[in-house]
């Protein structure tokens, strides 16, 4: 076994490895940039090396500065953990040249089935189906019409190299041909250097589904069950589970056999992933092959109470795999929510700045996979995730209702999260009933908010949290004052109870409370539905609240929002204004607000990097035009015109840093 190992990652995925590497007696050397250097990882590794400027191409990418350092600090492998070097052939070669152990499968395996050409080939020679098309790689349009058109439409076009969706374009008829070819080799161009494509047909509403795999060098190799990752967004999944509804055991066993076989096919030793697609009859196809640890490893940890990080170290240190296939057991269901610092209300853009309050999480078949904590900067330097919250139950039921009450009671703040986003899916029917396909969040979501209205039983108590804390303040409002209001000689009768009207977006609740204040017990109705409350005791101002409704325990999560109350639950969030009978009445009296003046100026809706500006001064552009590529976080995102105009003057420049509201642009619309 290794002595010492150096970690070429960072955030969670490093803390992750320094864990198991603690447990079975392994010294750690971690790697860091300059805004990483007061990281977690830095922090709980035995050692650490600085390696270079932020930008990941001078740091965490930089093969030569990250092999310099393990060999410098006596290190016999480097682990790549997911993501940067992790399924770079180059790299995996310069540590074996180096003398070191790269915890992974060979460079040559990893070219063969990074190339989806040749990983598609490998996996036909195993037996494997695939999916139809033409695997080879093409660019002459006219040969590409013709075999589009004996392929069928629609059809996918795919790019030889690279992943995570980048390239991909979906092709429903001839006409988008030729301008969706020259889109996907310009974006794979651009992420991978290599332009290549070839053509499969689409397989419509698929299910995602990945067999994990391990294998050692002496030539064994088991799986360890199937993933379901049909929960996606633009290729990038959201919630994943373990085991699959649409997989029994049957299926489960035909499924790994084949993962495994292509595995030995390829040479393969290490953890790695096959990936399928199920069409809606059940039957599946070969996606692709992760060479690597994947994202979402910890719920086929938590069904198999295996520690595939060790596992991962034992095989690359040559040792046999450490139980046969006969030996793996699935026990309950897992499910895992990938937390990002993004805005489902502003398209999923990046959210940067400081993490302010992280409350962390404790709970029964809780797991949380964090490289943050409160006082940590998410930057724009590198991929937004900054967590994953994981359950485990005896059930898939059980699983998913203990996610979704870790997510009601963990805060954080500082920095726009998918936390709520996450949370929804969770509550959705299809993904309760297990209807999903890789299209689930197109078709059920607009904007970042789920088409599904809470309901009444959620609303209510969402209407419930927010009632009792206002009325705690109002309270402890009014006994701040008692001895002002005794010395004017007003007479005050204490009563328990307490009437009120409430309103979220435009819903009204004829509220009554009944309570003793000292005392945790109280009973509400809301328009006439009575229920049974048991509060904690109640502070002045309370981030989250836990309540017992009903004899359920349940989590909100609350801030003030002026004189109002805002409340997310179970993914929903709402602003609640309440009012005494009295105010309500009045309140029709109140002046609206005035509508924003329209300023005729482009504001950068993120952080980042400007890397193309599509106009200049002078020129006319429309509602909806692209102006200017601004990358944050390993994405591209194109900021349109606000208005119809002419440009008037350009602020932003290529290569320049920006913050959000920035101005980038001014237009003339005279």
């Amino acid at each position: 076994m290794f002595e010492k190992i150096l970690i070429a990652n960072r955030g969670e995925i490093a803390i992750r490895i320094i864990q198991t590497c603690r447990k079975i007696g392994i010294k750690t050397v971690a790697v860091y940039s300059d805004i990483d250097q007061r990281s977690r990882h830095v922090r709980e590794a035995d050692e650490a090396v600085h390696i270079g400027p932020s930008p990941s191409t001078s740091s965490y990418l930089a093969h030569e500065k990250i092999i310099n350092a393990a060999l410098e600090h006596g290190c016999q492998a480097i682990h790549p953990g997911y993501g940067f070097l992790s399924e770079n052939a180059v790299f995996a070669a310069a540590v074996a040249k180096a003398g070191l152990e790269f915890i992974g499968p060979s460079s040559e395996v990893i070219a063969a089935l990074g190339d989806k050409i040749s990983a598609k080939d490998i996996a036909m020679k195993a037996g494997v189906p695939v999916v139809p098309g033409h695997n080879k790689p093409v660019t002459d349009i006219d040969e590409i019409k013709k075999l589009c058109a004996a392929i069928g439409y629609p059809v996918l076009l795919k790019p030889a190299a690279g992943g995570g969706g980048r390239g991909m374009r979906i092709v429903n008829q001839p006409g988008e041909l030729e301008a969706s070819l020259k889109s996907a080799q310009d974006e794979t161009r651009k992420a991978f250097g290599d332009d290549r494509i070839f053509l499969e047909r689409f397989i419509a509403n698929p299910r995602h589904i990945e067999i994990q795999i391990m294998a050692d060098k002496h030539g064994n190799v088991i799986y360890l069950g199937e993933r379901e990752c049909s929960i996606q967004r633009r290729y990038q999944k959201v919630i994943e589970e373990a085991p699959s509804v649409a997989v029994d055991e049957a299926l489960r066993k035909r499924m790994g056999e084949m993962a495994c076989a292509l595995a030995k096919e390829a040479g393969y030793s290490n953890a790695g992933t096959v990936e399928f697609i199920m069409d809606e009859t059940g039957e599946f196809f070969f996606m692709e092959m992760n060479t690597r640890l994947q994202v979402e490893h910890p719920v086929t940890e938590m069904v198999t109470g295996l520690d595939l990080v060790e596992i991962q170290l034992k095989v690359g240190a040559g040792e046999t795999l450490p139980l046969a296939q006969q030996d793996v057991k699935i026990r309950g269901w897992a499910i895992e929510a990938r937390i990002n610092a993004e805005d489902p209300s502003r398209n999923f853009l990046p959210s940067t700045g400081l993490l302010t309050r992280y409350s962390g999480l404790r709970g029964t078949n809780i797991r949380l996979d964090s490289g943050v904590e409160a006082g940590s900067f998410v930057s724009v330097y590198y991929d937004s995730m900054l967590f994953k919250v994981i359950s485990w139950g005896e059930t898939r039921e059980y699983a998913r209702h203990n996610l979704i009450h870790a997510l009601n009671r963990f805060e954080v703040e500082g920095v726009i999260t998918n936390m709520s986003f996450a949370n929804s899916i969770l509550n959705h029917p299809g993904f309760i009933k297990g209807e999903m396909t890789t299209k689930f969040i197109d078709e059920h979501y607009e904007g970042g908010q789920t088409r599904v209205e809470p309901s009444k039983e959620q609303l209510e108590a969402m209407v419930i949290a927010s009632t009792i804390v206002f009325h705690n303040r109002q309270k402890q409002d009014r006994e701040a004052f008692k001895n002002v209001i005794a010395k004017v000689g007003t007479s005050h009768k204490p009563r328990n109870w307490q009437p009120y009207v409430v309103k979220g977006n435009e819903d009204i609740f004829e509220v009554e409370l009944f309570g003793v204040p000292t005392e945790s017990e109280w009973t509400i109705k809301i328009n006439g539905t009575e229920y049974s409350v048991i509060t904690p005791q109640l502070e002045y101002y309370m981030r989250r609240i836990k309540l017992l409704i009903n004899g359920q325990k349940q989590y909100f999560k609350q801030q003030y929002r002026g004189h109002f109350i805002w409340t997310a639950f179970c993914g929903y969030s709402r602003v609640f204004e309440i009012y005494t009978p009295r105010e309500w009445d009045l309140s029709q009296y109140m002046p609206k607000a005035k509508a924003s003046v329209h300023e005729n100026v482009l504001l950068s809706p993120l952080p980042g990097l400007v890397v193309n500006i599509l106009v200049s001064k002078g020129d006319r552009v429309y509602r909806g035009q692209d102006l200017v590529v601004i990358e944050s976080m390993k994405m591209e995102s194109g900021v349109s015109a606000p208005c119809d105009g002419i440009v008037d003057e350009v602020a932003a420049a290529i290569g320049k840093s920006v913050e959000t509201d920035e101005v980038l642009m001014t237009f003339k619309t005279s």
